[in-house]
């Protein structure tokens, strides 16, 4: 089957094998700019896609989703009455699991240095409905926690600036301090550190577990707690089954959700993507309006052999679609050399980052300032697609001025100079 003149004329244009050295040049720069402005679009898109999926599956899912408390004063309650409350909800729809929680604040001390934590005390078993702590240990176990054991999970950051392992012993100092006759006196308690969890957020350098009951033993709360954590099938209903939980208790209990500490990170992250794909896909569309200038010098260059082709009987929109041919081929090549390029930037840039990092000696993310300290990625192949579309959409439209001047070219004013 015989070629098309267009599709055939146009491949041979499309080489930037040509005669004139400027025009090659100028074509093969339209190439790998367009190339590399997918292929950046691509890598960046992926990694603000990594920064969602690990807000989710990591620091949402260590945190509860919806946390249940008392509204009034004297907030800590016994078991029972939180059971009764547990009841209560167990059949609201949208709930997968509830934990009983206790929150305070203390210090621990090993090895000459003191560090000052937040530490939560949990049910081991009750936990698991509500908590992915125990897949994120990456030293000791999680069943270590045990009543009258006197254990603690604590971060990998925090072991690190505390200098310990499990196994080694640290001193926990509470923050409340009871007045007595004798004058004050600083409650302190040895645990064993049963675990090392490493989540690769915040939580890694403050965050410190251990039993509910050995909890309220060191800080004499009786068999109080603060209340449930409750966790939920969809992140994103969490208001509607707050709504739902409500109705259930009244309005003697608080609610908060895992929105008010990282709905806004959350956010800027859904946002950072739409804008930053936007202003990326300007990138791109200065890479493939290159195009313009390099089909402009060649239908100079080709304006002997385009008057040639109509003094033959060629037609205009075959002239057309040569160049229209050649601009695709270009954007075809130059697309399909980003695409490449971003996947494989997008698979190892966590790795090129934490190579650089240990290069130079520094930490480009910082757990204080970002939701992870390391650089995630998760290549899609919805962007893939879009990038691809928005290439060539560009590519085309960057085409048509050009292989519309070609048609127009008056083949007896170009010949009388030949």
């Amino acid at each position: 089957m015989q070629m098309p003149l267009a599709l055939y004329i146009g491949k041979r244009y499309t080489s930037i094998r040509s005669r004139n050295q400027l025009i090659g040049f100028i074509s093969l720069l339209s190439i790998l700019g367009l190339g590399l402005g997918v292929a950046i679009l691509i890598t960046v898109l992926s990694v603000i896609n990594g920064f969602d999926r690990e807000l989710q599956n990591r620091i949402i899912a260590m945190v509860p989703h919806i946390t249940l408390y008392s509204a009034r004063s004297d907030f800590l309650q016994d078991r029972q009455q939180w059971s009764e409350v547990e009841a209560a909800l167990a059949g609201v729809d949208g709930i997968t699991g509830m934990a009983p929680f206790l929150q305070v604040e203390g210090m621990l001390v090993a090895n000459g240095v003191s560090k000052g934590i937040v530490l939560s005390g949990i049910d081991p078993g009750a936990e698991r409905n509500v908590s992915i702590i125990e897949e994120f240990i990456t030293a000791g176990e999680f069943d270590s926690l045990a009543d009258r054991e006197y254990r603690l999970l604590i971060g990998a950051e925090l072991a690190s600036t505390l200098g310990v392992v499990p196994g080694d012993r640290v001193t926990l100092v509470s923050t409340v301090v009871p007045i007595t006759l004798l004058g004050e006196f600083t409650r302190q308690k040895q645990f064993t550190v049963g675990g090392i969890f490493q989540v690769g957020s915040q939580l890694d350098g403050g965050l410190a577990v251990a039993h509910l009951a050995d909890v309220q033993r060191v800080y004499r709360l009786g068999d109080a707690i603060h209340g449930l954590r409750i966790q939920v099938d969809d992140l994103f209903e969490v208001q509607a089954i707050g709504e739902r939980i409500r109705e259930r208790i009244g309005d003697s209990f608080m609610l908060s959700n895992w929105t008010w500490d990282y709905g806004n990170i959350y956010e800027n992250i859904r946002l950072s993507k739409s804008l930053v794909g936007l202003l990326l896909s300007l990138l791109v569309a200065v890479a493939a309006f290159n195009v313009v200038v390099s089909l402009v010098m060649v239908v100079k260059d080709k304006q002997g052999d385009i008057a040639i082709l109509r003094t033959m009987g060629t037609s205009l929109g075959s002239i057309r679609n040569i160049f229209l041919v050649q601009g695709l081929g270009i954007g075809l090549i130059g697309t399909g050399i980003g695409i490449a390029l971003g996947i494989v930037f997008s698979l190892t840039i966590s790795d090129i980052v934490s190579w650089l990092e240990g290069m130079m000696g520094v930490q480009f993310l910082s757990a204080d300032i970002y939701p992870v300290n390391y650089l995630p990625s998760q290549l899609q192949l919805e962007d893939l697609l879009v990038v691809t579309v928005i290439a060539l959409v560009l590519t085309l439209l960057a085409t048509l001025l050009p292989a519309r001047s070609a048609a127009r070219t008056d083949p007896a004013e170009v010949l009388r100079y030949e």
